[in-house]
């Protein structure tokens, strides 16, 4: 059991606190489907003795796109009414920065977000269309939480993180519970592994609290232009800053204070990709599967694809997230030419 560290109570980041956010919310977010390819899993196995069996979870499907509305719509569910009086503020680039709209829409407060002035057009326009009030600012963690803070500071609004706080971690981690469900509801399969993506961290610290006790072993996918988590596992210490040019935009932050602690204890291990491998993984989703899923959403593929995975990984049935599916269509065609 890990306490948070939320100053306003203690909150036990565990798997009966997912499933209890789950409870909460599970009326207000998509039911995602969870899709097999055959093809995809057959180019994993290769040569193996052992098949690989991968399990899409197609978070892409979700309300705004991604997996965030589950922990956004989570946070403000468990405030008090009074305590929304001012709305609500965040910073993202752009997945948190929908969901957050969506669900103070559903409230009826107001969303103050600040954006990225690098973040992609169609997470911009999707925002705005949501009712979200945008400021923009400096593309790194510090300069997105500066102009935060200055916003919160002037409206009173309330801060929900992109990441870093329990209550966002709880309901990110409903992605595996359903996942875990669905897999042996619909397959008849129980999962051996799932590999995560990695930015902040919220969904990869519940996704890990998810599946504790479970047997089902966690393992996270980052790029190696962003390999803070990587970097900071191995040597015992978060990494607070990241700068970096990485195409999965969405994985372009730190991981978070409150998240750390939980990916050392339950993790099993982080792998990195290339952006060459992240986008050839995109592009055998959108061949192999039909579907359109963004760079971030490619890296768990990418890893499971990839020969650390084939020497150090484990075979048999694999849950992959993908995490969500913004992507601007006018540049996916140069996204995904092959080199």
């Amino acid at each position: 059991m890990i306490e948070s560290r939320d100053p306003e109570s203690v909150i036990d980041l565990t798997r009966q606190g997912v499933e209890s956010a789950y409870a909460l919310i599970k009326s207000k977010v998509k039911i995602t489907p969870v899709l097999t390819n055959e093809s995809i899993s057959t180019i994993a196995t290769g040569s193996d003795d052992v098949p690989t069996t991968f399990f899409f979870k197609c978070e892409n499907f979700q309300k705004g796109g991604a997996f965030k509305i589950r922990g956004a719509m989570h946070a403000l569910e468990k405030l008090r009414s009074e305590e929304l009086d001012n709305g609500v503020i965040t910073h993202s680039s752009g997945n948190h920065a929908q969901a957050l709209a969506i669900a103070a829409k559903a409230k009826g407060v107001k969303a103050y977000i600040v954006m990225p002035s690098n973040s992609a057009r169609s997470k911009i326009e999707a925002t705005q269309s949501y009712g979200g009030h945008i400021t923009f600012s400096g593309p790194t963690a510090p300069e997105r939480e500066y102009v935060t803070e200055t916003i919160r500071k002037k409206t009173n609004a309330r801060l929900i993180p992109p990441y870093d706080h329990p209550h966002i971690i709880l309901g990110q981690g409903t992605v595996l519970l359903e996942l875990m469900s669905q897999t042996q509801a619909e397959y008849g399969h129980k999962l051996d592994a799932v590999i995560v993506p990695v930015g902040g961290g919220g969904l990869l610290a519940g996704c890990a609290l998810a599946a504790h006790g479970t047997g089902v072993r966690v393992f996270a996918a980052e790029p190696a232009l962003a390999d803070d988590c990587s970097r900071g596992i191995e040597t015992g210490q978060r990494e607070p800053n990241v700068t970096t040019t990485t195409v999965a935009d969405g994985l372009r932050t730190p991981v978070g204070v409150i998240n750390f602690p939980i990916i050392q204890k339950y993790v099993e291990k982080v792998l990195t990709v290339s952006e060459e491998e992240i986008l050839a993984a995109m592009r055998l989703v959108l061949e192999r599967m039909k579907i359109v899923v963004e760079p971030s959403a490619a890296v768990p593929l990418a890893v499971a694809l990839s020969d650390r995975w084939k020497k150090d990984g484990v075979k048999g049935n694999i849950g992959i997230v993908f995490s969500g599916g913004n992507v601007d269509l006018d540049k996916i065609a140069d996204l995904l030419k092959k080199p």
